[in-house]
């Protein structure tokens, strides 16, 4: 069944083909690739997205502990994360030292580090983002439903297993008339008779005027999807942020804000279901975000930038 997920399948495969190719081919094209910036018409937005996901403003050294970029793989399986910062690593000399922090990210390192989440607020210039574990959380979808051929509901799926926060949510929208509200993949969590529901595709959740983008551990990974579509994401102000710059998105302009207890979710939805033309203009504002994230010779551009600017920030030298 075609669910609307990335295929792990030829992003496996693309990436044990990077592995099996010499590093020195990227290293030998770093300075010519960075070099092609000046000659772009968006290097301004280049640089303030570089800027953006790395916060460093000044040298700053890493502990003699901080291992070397070539050693990443040693002693460990060959996970996302890997292939994620592999693809771009392997651009600079191996000799370079660096920090990261693996996984659902929510406190800032006590050293310059590659994360995949951080705070949006805060002291948060430790934490260096890059756009790790992508092939669950970048995905765009091509939505043929105009909105107004949408049914008024919101939907909801999503698992609640040590999220006291979706719970809650559960707990007020589970059975309202406005909001088909589910949990999923939840073994061993206690819940009401009722609330655990059947997974949905992501092409299912695109029959709803609105979908409930509620985060998880850290962000809610289904937000990039749900801004690429007619449908509306719905959800109270993020408090964490990756690659998608979640800390720049506005309220009732990129997306539906709802307040932090849950408490207005029917009156928003009852005000876009009733104003059309506004509920548009927030999909075609979500529409413009997600195109800066979808030309991948751009999207590498930044991230080497990203790194080499980590690493000239810790005192180390690039090319």
């Amino acid at each position: 069944m075609f669910t609307g997920k990335n295929s792990k399948v030829p992003y496996y495969a693309l990436n044990f083909l990077r592995l099996a190719m010499p590093r020195i081919f990227c290293r030998r094209h770093l300075a010519a690739t960075l070099g092609n910036l000046d000659a772009r018409p968006d290097r301004e937005a280049i640089h303030n997205r570089v800027d953006y996901y790395n916060r460093l403003r000044s040298v700053v050294s890493l502990p003699a502990s901080a291992p070397r970029v070539g050693d990443l793989r040693l002693g460990r399986r060959l996970t996302v994360y890997f292939f994620d910062t592999y693809e771009f690593t392997r651009w600079f000399d191996p000799e370079l030292r660096w920090d990261y922090v693996f996984g659902d990210v929510t406190e800032v390192p006590p050293h310059p580090a590659i994360v995949k989440s951080r705070p949006i607020h805060g002291d948060i210039g430790n934490s260096v983002v890059l756009n790790l574990e992508k092939v669950r959380h970048f995905i765009f979808l091509e939505d043929r439903i105009p909105f107004t051929a949408k049914q008024d509901r919101a939907i909801f799926r999503g698992s609640i297993r040590g999220k006291p926060h979706r719970r809650r949510f559960m707990e007020m929208y589970h059975g309202h008339p406005l909001c088909e509200a589910h949990s999923v993949k939840d073994d061993g969590e206690q819940m009401p008779s009722g609330w655990r529901g059947s997974p949905r595709t992501l092409y299912d959740h695109l029959t709803y005027k609105f979908i409930v983008t509620l985060e998880g551990n850290d962000v809610a990974s289904n937000l990039k999807w749900v801004m690429s579509s007619n449908s509306l994401a719905v959800m109270p102000r993020p408090k964490y942020e990756t690659w998608f710059m979640e800390g720049s998105l506005l309220p009732d302009y990129h997306y539906v804000e709802i307040r932090s207890d849950y408490a207005d979710l029917e009156e928003k939805l009852n005000h876009y279901m009733t104003h059309p033309a506004e509920a548009e203009q927030i999909s075609r504002n979500a529409h413009d975000f997600i195109r800066q994230f979808q030309d991948p010779s751009r999207e590498r551009l930044i991230s080497l930038l990203v790194l080499k600017k980590y690493f000239e920030s810790t005192g180390q030298r690039v090319c």
